[in-house]
């Protein structure tokens, strides 16, 4: 099936979002990142916004290494063999993270199936140093499902983040072809069992568009993350990272996103953003802080 043609409107953006990587500030970020060795999943996924992000001084750091233990085939993100973690990784996130200024930081990274906790250790350890360091700091981590570990989910939420986030990507009909090595339901149980371990921590989740999913699919995924205790929600159009990933079904409506944001926000999540160019990390302290408005 050949690919739908990108429509001039998200060109446009897509083109202005990365102009922005020449500016002075976001080449000081890619310098500072070069230097600390660090990863982004910004760079690694490629991520449309990335100029528009470095360019304010910010990014989402990918811990864990660049290479991903799993074959999904809507993902940048190289794929092989991983590298043991770097045990240095959190102090120099840490340092980064002084550096710039952040008040609140994402935090993701590749599966690690090789490894026997999934990376979680590394996860609480990342966030410990920047709770121990910056206490002022805000921390969101975006984590993969640890192949249905609760042990390791436990192990994660005991660094007590802001956000614990996950996501469900796609609808159930779409898992086999779009996230191999994944599962529908062993997804939202890893929001589910966010609720049971720490309930006041605010559970986060995000799906991509265009991939083939109907709108009905759509609405009833949106109703099984609300169930399973989901409480922020990211909506974006799938772009397709090259010509060997999934292709681009269809381009959603700036309207139909709308319309979207306002069904998810009736079904009960708390704070919802949806565009076509919205990505996990996206806004992620307002959604953060639209989200604890609503729950006060």
């Amino acid at each position: 099936m050949k690919a739908t043609a990108i429509p001039n409107w998200l060109k446009e953006k897509i083109i202005e979002n990365k102009t922005a990587l020449r500016d002075k500030s976001a080449q000081e970020v890619l310098g500072t990142l070069d230097k600390n060795k660090l990863h982004t999943v910004c760079i690694e996924a490629l991520c449309p916004n990335r100029g528009q992000c470095f360019s304010k001084g910010g990014a989402t750091f990918l811990i864990l290494g660049n290479i991903c233990s799993r074959k999904c085939k809507f993902c940048a993100v190289k794929k092989g063999v991983p590298s043991l973690p770097d045990k240095n990784e959190p102090q120099k996130i840490s340092e980064t993270v002084k550096k710039w200024n952040l008040k609140y930081i994402v935090i993701t990274s590749p599966t690690r199936d090789d490894l026997t906790d999934g990376g979680a250790n590394q996860y609480a350890e990342v966030t410990k140093t920047l709770k121990k360091q910056i206490p002022h700091i805000k921390v969101e981590l975006l984590v993969p499902d640890f192949a249905g570990n609760k042990k390791s989910l436990e192990t994660v939420l005991e660094a007590r983040p802001n956000v614990l986030s996950h996501n469900i990507e796609t609808v159930s009909s779409l898992y086999n072809q779009v996230r191999q090595g994944a599962d529908y339901k062993r997804s939202l149980a890893v929001l589910e069992n966010v609720k049971k371990f720490t309930p006041c921590v605010p559970a986060k989740s995000g799906l991509m568009l265009g991939l083939g999913e109907t709108i009905k699919e759509v609405k009833q995924t949106l109703r099984d993350l609300v169930n399973s205790g989901c409480d922020i929600l990211t909506l974006g159009q799938y772009l397709a990272p090259s010509t060997n990933h999934n292709i681009v079904k269809r381009y959603v409506s700036e309207q139909e996103f709308e319309e979207l944001k306002y069904f998810a926000l009736s079904c009960g999540f708390k704070a919802v953003a949806s565009a076509a160019l919205v990505r996990s990390s996206y806004m992620a302290g307002d959604l953060y802080n639209k989200c604890l408005t609503s729950i006060k």
